[in-house]
This record gives C-alpha cells, structure tokens and sequence, in this order.
C-alpha cells in the first residue's frame, strides 16, 4: 500500500478525531460559562446575556458535536456563533486577529464550517443511525 492509500484510508477516522477534537475544547467554553467549571474569568456570566447565550450553545453544541449527534446542523449553528463572537468580540479591537485575541473563534468558524460539509466520520452517533 503506497503513502497516499494510507492516508486516505484513514482520512475518515481522522476527521473523527478533529470534530472530536474541536468539540471538546469549544465544550469547556460552555462549562465555565454555563455550570461554572473550569472557574474563568466568564464563570458566572448571566445566562441571558450575549455570553450566556453563547454558553449554551456551546455547551449543547459541544455534546452534540463530541457525541457527532445531528452533527451538520450543530456544526452550522456553533460556526454561526463564533464567527459572530469573532465580529462582536474580537473584530472592533483590532483588524489582526493575532493582535485582538480572536484566533481561536475564527479557527472555530472554520472548522466547524468544514465540519458542516464534511460530516461527522464513522466514529459517530449519526454514523451507527445510518448503519
């Protein structure tokens, strides 16, 4: 088997890995916010605030995207709200994401996007319902 066999091979579990992956890290964005662990600085934010509400859908996003559960349309709505966080937050402080600390929500916006098209992976919940 040559290289490029190898690697397409697996290409599917990895994608697997990356939406696994990005779940996790956007999941503990919600934990803070929403169920006050890890204690951050946007621990105890109010929940009907703009914060809040992007708690939540990063907490339910992120189950949902680690699980890969209705995956393209958690994955739609979670890189619609960070390319809004990236916008909101990030954008008006300065046009260099690497200045205005919004390299992470773009990365987020991008990924999930791909993840929209691209679909869970085999090593998901919507993967097995297809079986």
């Amino acid at each position: 088997m040559n290289e490029n066999a190898f690697l397409s091979t697996w290409a599917p579990r990895v994608l697997s890995v990356l939406r696994i992956m990005a779940a996790l890290l956007l999941l503990q964005h919600g934990t803070t916010k929403v169920l006050g662990f890890p204690v951050t600085p946007m621990t105890g934010v109010s929940l009907t605030a703009l914060p809040g509400i992007a708690g939540i859908i990063e907490l339910v996003g992120g189950v949902l995207l680690v699980l890969g559960l209705f995956t393209r349309p958690a994955a739609f709505i979670v890189s619609g709200m960070t390319a809004v966080a990236y916008f909101l937050v990030h954008g008006p402080q300065n046009f260099f994401p690497v200045i205005n600390g919004g390299e992470l929500a773009a990365l987020y916006c991008f990924v999930f996007f791909y993840i929209v098209f691209a679909g869970p992976g085999p090593w998901s919940v919507d993967a097995a319902l297809k079986r």
